[in-house]
C-alpha cells in the first residue's frame, strides 16, 4: 500500500480531490525554538500585564508571597544540607592505628571522607607540637578522619628526618603529603596555620583563608626604616 505521506505527483492528486488528507508540516529544529520563546515571551508579558493591574496593597501582598517563596526554598536546601550531614560518619578525636590498621583505617576510609593522618616518633619536638594541633582540629572538624601512627609501625626504616610527616587522603586517594619539619614550619608552627594548610588542601571546611604566618620583614630595611618594602 502506498505511503500517503510519500511527495508523488499521485499522492498531490488525491490530497487535491480530498481523497487523503493533506501531508503534515514538519517542523524544524529552529520553529521548535522559536514557539519555545514565544511562549515564554508570551508568559512574561501576561505576568507584566497582571502586576501593573495591582494596586500597592498587592504588590507588597505579591513581594511577601515572593520573599516567602524564597525562605521556604532556603529551609529546604538548609534541611537537605543537615540530613546529608546527619548522615555522614563524625569522628572527633585523634585514633591511634598501626601498620596493619593503614589500609582499612586510611584507603578504606569510605565515600566523601577526608584523612589527615600524623606520622611521628615520641621525643621528637615538632611531633609533639603537631599531635597538639590535630587533637584541636579533630574537635573542631568532626567530619574529617584525624589519625596518628608511630612512623616505624607503619613504614619500617622510615627516615627520622621526614619526621613530622602529614599525609592526607580523600576517598582512599593521596591529595597531598607535608615531609619534614621544614614543610611543616618547624616548632613555630600554630594550630591556625595548620588549619589554613589543611583547607587549602580541602581537607577541612576552614574559614581562614589567608596565611596566618608572621610576615617577617629583613631585618637591615627593618633598621634602615624602611617599613615600605
Amino acid at each position: 500500500m502506498q505511503n500517503p505521506n510519500e511527495d508523488t505527483e499521485w499522492n498531490d492528486v488525491l490530497r487535491a480531490k480530498g481523497i487523503i488528507p493533506p501531508k503534515e508540516t514538519e517542523i524544524s529544529e529552529e520553529q521548535i525554538v522559536n514557539m519555545i520563546e514565544e511562549t515564554i515571551q508570551n508568559k512574561q508579558a501576561e505576568k507584566e500585564k497582571q502586576l501593573s493591574e495591582l494596586d500597592l496593597d498587592g504588590l507588597d501582598e505579591l513581594e511577601d508571597e515572593e520573599d516567602e517563596a524564597v525562605l521556604q526554598e532556603y529551609r529546604r536546601r538548609r534541611i537537605a544540607e543537615i540530613k546529608r550531614l546527619a548522615e555522614k560518619p563524625r569522628f572527633g578525636e585523634v585514633k591511634e592505628v598501626s601498620g596493619q590498621d593503614y589500609v582499612q583505617e586510611v584507603n578504606k576510609a569510605g565515600e566523601g571522607i577526608w584523612v589527615v593522618i600524623h606520622l611521628y616518633k615520641q621525643g621528637i619536638q615538632e611531633c609533639a607540637l603537631l599531635n597538639q594541633h590535630i587533637r584541636q582540629l579533630a574537635a573542631k572538624f568532626p567530619y574529617t578522619k584525624f589519625l596518628k601512627a608511630m612512623a616505624q609501625t607503619c613504614i619500617p626504616n622510615y627516615p627520622e628526618r621526614n619526621l613530622p610527616s602529614v599525609f592526607v587522603y580523600y576517598e582512599g586517594d593521596m591529595k597531598k603529603q607535608f615531609v619534614g619539619p621544614l614543610e611543616l614550619r618547624g616548632t613555630a608552627l600554630t594550630c591556625d596555620e595548620l588549619e589554613y594548610i589543611l583547607g587549602q588542601v580541602g581537607a577541612v571546611d576552614t574559614k581562614i583563608k589567608e596565611d596566618p604566618k608572621p610576615k617577617i620583614k629583613d631585618k637591615l630595611f627593618t633598621d634602615l626604616g624602611c617599613n615600605d618594602w
